[in-house]
């Protein structure tokens, strides 16, 4: 009796894995590929083609990325990018200026735009980095050349299906709330997050008007609570000045997008609360199987956050014990349960619907 117990346990894991399998088959076929845009966040390798000071090419970064070395992430590992993709099934897209620098580039596989130090303002790290307008401008002629080689009505076909990530704006902020007084009081915060909405807004139609149709957008983290923000204040505490913006921001944003799916009837999205979910790893860090949510992992100086993450910097043992692995950016933990909720959450992290739901949109 035993041995059928375990025969009937057996193959009912099999038919689990078998069915996880052939889910995993499905979402991959109807999402050929991924086209990413944003910031450090997502880039897998953009910045190390620039002459700039934004690189993340050494260790420690990448010592728990696959071969444990710098890939240009802003990481100890993978990224956002990377899970958005492992989710669907796919391989990560590569950065778009390694692909372009080869004759026989394959643009239908997926392409990440996305550099470090980007912002929605072209202004916010000029000439340091590939802005969203650039990076726009990149995926123009990426656009135009699967048209050449797939036609018009294919290339068409194949965009409509594909996920657009998007994740972008805390460089704005963070550079807004270093900014001093004088600056702040000619430009109050609100009017400079409607700035960027309307800035944002003008991108997020040129995507749509180059086939974007499902669109993944990331909206910002607190900001605020970022080690290199909170290492500003006497008590350490997070900005609330720049964590009120980054709800404004995500606010207007997703209002955008649901305007257009509104006069678009053919756009869909999931917008991704990144600073509620995030809020809840920093404010309840037990809870999330983290131990420290305030200090950066590697770094030096107060919390971790006077010198970002350099070959001379300590690093904590356990990366995926901490919230944060440099002055800005999450661990790679914290980027894996985090869109892991983008991908198969609900509201209010993520809404009107989740990634699974987006990719499982079928467009004929």
């Amino acid at each position: 009796m035993g041995g059928n117990i375990v025969a009937a346990c057996s193959v009912a894991i099999v038919a689990l894995m078998a069915a996880s399998f052939l889910a995993t088959v499905a979402v991959a076929a109807s999402v050929p590929a991924v086209y990413v845009f944003g910031d450090s966040l997502a880039d897998v390798g953009n910045n190390n083609y620039l002459l700039t000071l934004l690189k993340a090419d050494f260790s420690h970064n990448g010592m728990d990325y696959p071969g444990g070395k710098a890939t240009g992430r802003f990481s100890n590992g993978k990224n956002s990018a990377d899970f958005i993709a492992e989710k669907l099934g796919l391989a990560t897209s590569a950065p778009y200026l390694a692909l372009s620098s080869s004759r026989n580039a394959n643009y239908a596989n997926g392409v990440n735009f996305a550099s470090g130090g980007a912002g929605v303002s072209n202004a916010t790290n000029k000439d340091q980095c590939i802005s969203l307008d650039r990076q726009i401008d990149y995926y123009s002629t990426v656009y135009a050349s699967l048209a050449r080689s797939l036609g018009q009505d294919q290339a068409a076909n194949h965009l409509a299906k594909s996920i657009f990530a998007i994740t972008i704006g805390s460089n704005d902020i963070i550079h807004y709330a270093r900014a001093n007084t004088a600056t702040k009081l000619r430009n109050p915060s609100q009017q400079f997050v409607d700035t960027l909405i309307q800035s944002l807004t003008g991108q997020l139609q040129s995507l749509y008007n180059l086939g974007a149709r499902k669109v993944v957008f990331l909206g910002m983290g607190p900001v605020g609570c970022t080690p290199s923000l909170r290492e500003l204040s006497s008590t350490k505490d997070c900005s609330a000045e720049a964590n009120a913006m980054a709800v404004q921001y995500n606010m207007a944003a997703e209002t955008v997008l649901r305007g257009m799916s509104t006069q678009h009837t053919d756009l869909h999205y999931a917008f991704f609360d990144s600073s509620a979910a995030l809020l809840q790893y920093i404010n309840q860090p037990a809870a999330y199987g983290f131990a420290e949510a305030k200090a950066a992992c590697c770094g030096l100086g107060d919390l971790n956050a006077k010198i970002a993450c350099t070959p001379v910097s300590h690093y904590c043992s356990n990366r995926s014990d901490h919230v944060f692995w440099d002055f800005y950016h999450p661990t790679e933990a914290t980027a894996q349960k985090l869109t892991a909720t983008a991908f198969d959450g609900s509201a209010p992290f993520v809404f009107p619907i989740n990634i699974s739901q987006l990719s499982a949109i079928y467009i004929d």
